[in-house]
């Protein structure tokens, strides 16, 4: 492994390469040509010196972060109805299902034009379908409070789980983000 570290390091492929490819990246998306986020940098030294197998040990720490964080989510959805004996809030697992189908149908692998301005109709019949999906995560809780359905509790139980389920979408966008360099976790 020494050996194929100095090689890298007297040809100049180590991390000059990784930087050149951020480089690339980043002009390609509109940001300036030639500079990198020494942020980027920094990160990028200190997970040269790791072992491929910790670099490994990390991402499945980061996935395992998912999965507590999805299994909290669930988890406070079920309790909202079992403790109170009511099961009229698992209404939101139905927009739960519901929110994710205008990303995958119409949407397609290009997930960038979600977070742009679009001049793309099919673009913005996602972003509308997937907000209001989104906001009826949050209103279906609220009718049924508002109705006398569900109490107090399961309302806040409900909506922590809403956000909770947020969080690992927007944990989950931030660690599979390749543009930016950067993890939210």
């Amino acid at each position: 492994m020494n050996g194929i570290r100095d090689e890298d390091s007297r040809t100049g492929a180590g991390n000059t390469s990784r930087v050149g490819h951020a480089t690339r990246n980043r002009s390609k998306n509109g940001g300036n040509r030639g500079e990198v986020s020494p942020l980027y940098e920094v990160r990028q030294s200190l997970m040269a010196d790791l072992p491929h197998y910790v670099v490994a040990c990390l991402h499945t720490g980061k996935l395992a972060a998912l999965a507590i964080l999805v299994s909290g989510g669930i988890v406070l959805q079920i309790l909202a109805c079992a403790l109170y004996n009511n099961w009229w809030p698992m209404l939101t697992v139905i927009m739960y299902v519901l929110l994710p189908m205008p990303l995958l149908f119409f949407a397609g692998s290009d997930g960038s034009a979600l977070f742009s301005e679009s001049d793309n109709s099919w673009v913005n019949a996602t972003k509308f379908l997937t907000g209001a999906s989104a906001v009826g995560s949050i209103a279906i809780p609220a009718i049924l409070k508002h109705a006398g359905v569900i109490g107090w509790g399961a309302l806040a139980m409900e909506l922590s789980s809403f956000f909770v389920f947020v969080l690992a979408i927007m944990c989950f966008i931030g660690m599979t983000d390749e543009d930016n360099y950067y993890s939210v976790i």
